[in-house]
């Protein structure tokens, strides 16, 4: 019976190791590992200047982005670095640089040395391998106890170098010069266009330690983010879930068909380890596949965001953790979020059924790691633009991480939120072109830093390098710092050699001369320009001139000519006779013209009036002779 229990006990852990390592056998034959690397340049001493490439550690933060140039510090005793430092911080920075920890591979984690120097002030750590051998991954501790304690306290970055550059390094030290590095995390991450793609390895199962709470407080704190980055089209998110696969001589026993669906092709581990109670694996595998059919389905109707209110929701209200986990809960989820339940269950598919879940064979091709992106064996994962993230995954840690993956100059504002903000220009404004005058400034700051680039300020636009020189060009030009031309203001009048009817350039105005950035009166008196006439007198003022006549003449400066302000008595007496006649011809002369006009109208008037009316007249006649008309037939 003992014997019996034992192998039973034996079995259990056996098919779970099974279901453990088949994915990283498949993983050797197919697919591949891959380091994720940042490089060093050593600045100091000149006898050691060169670049070399060193392995990101995966805990802390690294500068993904960024950059640190540290002074290189090798502790006297401990080079280890797996026991506390004795003193008070006592690797902090002393001068202008921050120290940069080196210490020996051996003895304890990885990230234990990094916590220690941590501690000690070190801003950040390098570890030197111990053999000649090709670049490697530090990662964190997965079984031990204690190394909850300070793992997630990690905050500072961590590199792995090679032997042979790390007793450089050490001998260069030992010969007491100033070793001075450049740690660099710029192109760590690429960053080809203008959209980020990065994808989530994670799981449903909120009951596996230390790791299942670290990415699902990861999702709740970078929902925030997340949603504002995917809605305003800035990058592409998928998430992805691993599952394992049951070995075939395994398929038919009560493990694989507690930890598998479709028939030990799909698997995850028991949540509790504990096969006989609560939760089984399959329940987290097909709750995997739904969630990956929440992604599918949302994004085809332009939603992909939802995924994270989803998980979070579900998290909250259906957590395995707390045995609330139910099928009907998990679709309370749904239909609170308006998803399609039916749509979703169709993408699912039939667990039971002896055929290949679509939804999940991609899922395991894509665990196996192509081209530049290495295989994905643990959980959770982060890739971003197709390279592995390293480092402990925290909101601020990832923003920046996504982040560096856009294009130069084309960050989104959630980039340059207050935890990522260089603030550069802060410092001598990032040694960029400036007007104090207007407040002007050519610097701006981005995610990776600040780039000195002329602004457009008010709708106005600056040309020039940056750095020395900007100046407004385009219409409204005039209106900021005059156009960076000449202006001054005398005696109440003021001149600009700056001119809104052109695009660019300066030229003084009328009355002056320069290069439009100097301008000085002419003298027109003196150059003979002005005031040529005969008994004119020249005055010159700022801006212009003045003629003045003799006597009582009056200047006229279109004709440059004088006149007389007022007439002789006799002018005016002769004027008035010439008025005199002129008014008297005028009045005859219309006179004259009606008296014509009235006698030729009445001369018309009795013409036509005497075809009309021939008998009036006749009678008329007749009448002054005493003559009678003779009438027809009778004599006379």
């Amino acid at each position: 019976m003992g014997m019996t229990t034992c192998m039973g006990a034996s079995l259990k852990k056996l098919v779970t190791l099974f279901l453990v390592i088949t994915f990283i056998v498949k993983s050797c034959v197919f697919g591949n590992f891959v380091v994720e690397k940042s490089n060093i340049r050593v600045l100091s001493p000149v006898s050691l200047r060169s670049k070399h490439d060193s392995a990101i550690g995966n805990f802390g933060i690294p500068d993904y982005g960024g950059y640190l140039v540290g002074s290189v510090v090798y502790p006297d005793k401990g080079f280890y670095g797996c026991q506390a430092f004795e003193g008070d911080k006592p690797f902090r920075s002393k001068g202008s640089r921050p120290t940069v920890l080196l210490l020996d591979r051996g003895e304890c984690y990885f990230a234990l040395k990094a916590w220690n120097a941590q501690q000690a002030g070190a801003a950040a750590v390098l570890v030197a391998d111990n053999i000649d051998e090709p670049l490697l991954t530090m990662d964190s501790p997965e079984m031990s106890t204690d190394a909850d304690g300070y793992v997630e306290k990690i905050g500072i970055p961590s590199v792995f170098i090679e032997k042979s550059f790390g007793e450089s390094l050490k001998e260069a030290l030992k010969n007491k010069e100033d070793v001075v590095i450049k740690l660099d995390w710029r192109e760590s991450v690429p960053h080809p266009d203008q959209r980020v793609e990065y994808e989530l390895w994670t799981n449903s199962n909120d009951e596996c330690g230390a790791r299942c709470d670290e990415q699902m407080d990861f999702v709740k704190n970078f929902k925030g983010h997340a949603q504002i980055l995917e809605r305003g089209g800035y990058t592409l998110f998928t998430p992805h879930y691993i599952t394992w696969y049951c070995p075939q001589a395994f398929i038919l026993s009560s493990q694989c068909k507690s930890q598998c669906i479709n028939h030990g092709r799909y698997c995850a581990p028991d949540p509790e380890q504990d096969f006989g109670a609560g939760y089984e694996g399959k329940d987290v595998v097909f709750e995997n596949l739904r969630q990956l059919c929440v992604h599918r389905v949302a994004n085809e109707s332009g939603r992909s965001w939802v995924w994270w209110d989803y998980v979070t929701d579900f998290h909250f209200r259906c957590s395995l953790k707390n045995k609330r986990y139910s099928k009907e809960c998990a679709e309370d989820v749904l239909k609170s979020l308006d998803l399609p339940v039916e749509k979703i269950k169709k993408c699912m598919g039939d667990p039971e059924a002896d055929v290949e879940n679509e939804v999940l064979r991609t899922e395991q091709e894509l665990q196996v790691g192509r081209g530049s992106r290495g295989d994905v064996s643990i959980l959770p994962t982060l890739v971003i633009n197709n390279v592995q993230y390293r480092g402990k995954l925290e909101r601020t840690a990832v923003l920046k991480a996504i982040c560096s993956g856009f294009k130069e100059n084309s960050d989104p504002p959630v980039c340059l939120t207050s935890e990522l903000e260089t603030n550069e220009c802060l410092e001598r404004n990032g040694g960029c072109w400036q007007d104090k005058e207007s407040n002007t400034t050519a610097c701006k700051d981005t995610f990776r830093g600040r780039v000195c680039e002329c602004p457009v300020v008010n709708g106005v636009q600056y040309e020039g390098d940056g750095y020395l020189s900007c100046r407004a060009i385009g219409p409204g030009r005039c209106e900021v710092n005059n156009g960076g031309c000449w202006s001054e203001t005398r005696h109440g009048l003021s001149f600009s050699a700056c001119s809104s009817s052109q695009l660019s350039g300066c030229q003084c105005p009328q009355g002056f001369r320069g290069d439009g950035h100097t301008c000085e009166d002419i003298d027109e008196c003196k150059a003979h320009a002005a005031c040529q006439c005969d008994g004119c007198s020249c005055k010159n003022k700022w801006g212009g001139y003045e003629c003045k006549c003799k006597g009582n003449l009056i200047y006229i400066k279109e004709q440059d000519v004088c006149i007389e302000r007022s007439g002789s008595k006799f002018g005016w007496f002769l004027t008035l006779v010439i008025l005199g006649v002129v008014t008297g011809a005028g009045i005859a002369g219309y006179i004259f013209y009606k008296y014509r006009l009235r006698s030729y109208m009445d001369s018309e008037i009795m013409a036509i009036m005497s075809q009309y009316m021939p008998l009036d007249t006749n009678q008329d006649n007749e009448a002054s002779t005493g003559a009678r008309p003779l009438q027809h037939g009778t004599a006379v």
